[in-house]
């Protein structure tokens, strides 16, 4: 047996190795595939940080105060690379966004394409978004909660590494303001199935589906060059709104 092994069966929970200063690895909703940072990315990263750049340390957040008004906030979890969510910022200047993605990468090409459009009404975090919404977002304050095509985890032994969950669907209810919307979408039948049940099984939330299921693309979610091509192919996309209503 390994040092590393031995270590691990010693400590027999997170947190009994935490409370000795040890670290043992948590799961998580996402693999970070950190990737390498392009020159134009390292670019904006530097440059834009300290204008565009939230951090996770800094706490709860005066939305009015960052942004300079009192604009309705749409939260992004997982923007990627950011081209949707810059695409929707830049159409709707009369809200403001945060987007929270933990892939360097796609955070740096996000704030430099926000560069390129003039957008300024979009503010971005590189942390986990779970800890961002613990620890940064303030109860009833979000007007849209937008989680688009999260990691799917197809296979059904890590079904429990997918970031909806009754847990996370009760934590989104309580950042929305009431009448707020929290909007998924998903290119794989298995977890939009999952998603469904998920959210009608939870209090405080009804379902804008005229049929109980799920809704047509809204216009102010951009079609994806990914989506067009699934489509092409056949492949079914599946979007999801609940209306936080308590």
């Amino acid at each position: 047996m390994t040092e590393k092994e031995n270590e691990q069966r010693t400590h027999k929970t997170i947190e009994q190795a935490e409370q000795e200063g040890k670290y043992i690895r948590k799961v998580r909703s996402f693999v970070k595939r950190e990737g390498r940072l392009t020159n134009g990315q390292a670019n904006a990263l530097e440059k834009y940080w300290s204008v565009m750049g939230l951090n996770h340390k800094d706490g709860l957040i005066n939305s009015a105060v960052l942004f300079g008004n009192d604009n309705p906030i749409v939260l992004e979890i997982g923007f990627g690379m950011g081209k949707s969510l810059v695409e929707m910022a830049k159409s709707a200047p009369q809200l403001n966004f945060i987007g929270v993605e933990v892939h360097r990468p796609g955070v740096g090409a996000c704030i430099s394409l926000t560069q390129e459009e003039g957008v300024n009404n979009l503010k971005v975090y590189e942390h986990d978004a779970i800890e961002v919404l613990a620890d940064c977002i303030a109860d009833g304050s979000l007007t849209t909660v937008q989680l688009f095509f999260p990691d799917p985890w197809h296979k059904k032994k890590h079904h429990k590494r997918r970031i909806v969950s009754p847990e996370f669907v009760e934590t989104i209810r309580q950042k929305l303001k009431v009448g707020g919307v929290f909007h998924m979408a998903t290119d794989w039948e298995n977890y939009a199935e999952c998603m469904l049940e998920d959210m009608n099984t939870a209090s405080g939330y009804k379902n804008l589906s005229e049929n109980d299921d799920y809704v047509p693309r809204p216009d102010s979610r951009p079609l994806t060059k990914f989506e067009n091509r699934g489509q092409r192919l056949g492949h079914g996309v599946w979007d999801i709104q609940f209306q936080r209503t308590v």
